[in-house]
């Protein structure tokens, strides 16, 4: 059986759960977080997660993993069968994760966590991220889903990447750099699908018990 290691609060963990979710893949989840010790750069050389362990090794780097789903496990396909859709939806997922996501990344520990991000870079990270979110406007959808009328693996990109830029910004600027695009009704909608329902309470279960803890 696949494992999936890494754990609940993580936007990148998340996106291929919901995948092996969505997919109805038999799965584990194994309780990890990046850290630097022996025993995880085995398995995953730079101490990150989510990693997937197969019966043939090891994967890193969630959207490897979320092709290697889509290769190994064809039924329920999240990517659209002609050749030039499916590289559109996997455009759609570089771009969030590249231009939005990784920028306002940098934002993440005077967002949610309590630190400080200094003034050039509070600068920098909100010019690329307008910039960003006015070309991302320009490339989604939402007829219903971000790449038209099919749910696919874009989707599920943006179900755990777009609500964090849209939070973390709101918090360090006081403006949601995503604000002229329908995220909040798309996200919403997204969250009646059993899997993402999931995905959320298993989030909410994991910072109420790590909040307990603390």
């Amino acid at each position: 059986m696949l494992k999936l290691h890494g754990f609940a609060v993580s936007n990148y963990y998340n996106k291929v759960k919901m995948a092996l979710l969505e997919k109805e893949i038999p799965f584990e989840e194994v309780l990890a977080t990046p850290n630097r010790s022996p025993e995880l750069l085995e398995k995953s050389p730079l101490g990150k997660v989510p990693f997937l362990e197969t019966e043939k090794g090891v994967l890193v780097e969630s959207q490897v993993l979320m092709e290697y789903l889509e290769d190994a496990f064809p039924q329920k396909p999240l990517l659209p069968a002609d050749p030039f859709e499916a590289a559109k939806v996997r455009e759609l997922i570089t771009f969030m994760e590249l231009h939005l996501e990784l920028v306002a990344r940098e934002l993440y520990m005077a967002a949610f966590f309590k630190g400080t991000v200094s003034d050039e870079m509070k600068t920098r990270c909100e010019k690329l991220l307008k910039r960003n979110a006015k070309a991302f406007k320009r490339m989604v959808k939402f007829s219903p889903y971000i790449a038209g009328d099919s749910f696919t693996m874009a989707d599920i990109a943006a179900a755990v990447h777009l609500p964090l830029v849209g939070m973390a910004t709101k918090i360090v600027y006081g403006e949601d750099v995503l604000a002229d695009l329908p995220i909040r009704d798309y996200v919403k909608k997204l969250g009646e699908r059993p899997t993402l329902a999931k995905v959320n309470a298993d989030r909410k279960q994991y910072q109420e018990a790590h909040a307990a803890k603390a």
